[in-house]
């Protein structure tokens, strides 16, 4: 009788390369699948956060902060419908009378602020403080003034109540 010598070949069989191969693969896509969640949230998070309304808003309540801050509390005219609202300030610290305004009020989707001299009525500038303004009303509460802003670019709709208190 002829002994066969068998010799065994170490390594792995092919069956069991491909099942090791998907063991591996399954956490693979899983660690790629959240990644790729967590940069899509990441970028949606960002973009709201740094869109155009909410740096218009922010620039938008620091301006009408800054402007109605340095106004007199004594004397302010607001729209009945409250659309618009004037404040009255000094042109210097020396001047003794109120000699300038500034009028904030919205016009064709801006939020606009102008200035001017109360002794003239000539109107000094006028610029736009924010963009995509859907709605903007102004109350006067005692010593200080209220601006509702709402702000909408089509994708995300924003609104700020902003209160500045008149100090002079």
């Amino acid at each position: 009788m002829v002994k066969k010598n068998r010799t065994f070949q170490r390594g792995f069989t092919i069956i069991e390369l491909v099942i090791a191969m998907a063991v591996a693969i399954i956490p693979i896509f899983a660690i790629g699948i959240i990644l790729s969640d967590s940069q899509r949230g990441w970028n949606s998070m960002y973009e709201r956060v740094h869109s155009d309304v909410v740096t218009d808003s922010y620039f938008a309540r620091k301006m009408f902060d800054a402007i109605t801050r340095k106004a007199n509390w004594e004397k302010i005219t607001l729209a009945e419908d409250g659309s618009w609202v004037e404040v009255y300030y000094y042109a210097n610290d020396d001047s003794t009378i109120l000699d300038r305004y500034a009028r904030f009020y919205q016009a064709e989707g801006d939020l606009n602020v102008e200035h001017g001299d109360l002794g003239t009525g000539e109107i000094l500038t006028t610029y736009t403080a924010c963009r995509n303004v859907s709605n903007c009303t102004f109350k006067v509460v005692g010593r200080s003034v209220q601006m509702i802003l709402t702000l909408d670019n089509g994708n995300q709709t924003l609104t700020t109540v902003s209160s500045a208190v008149m100090h002079n």
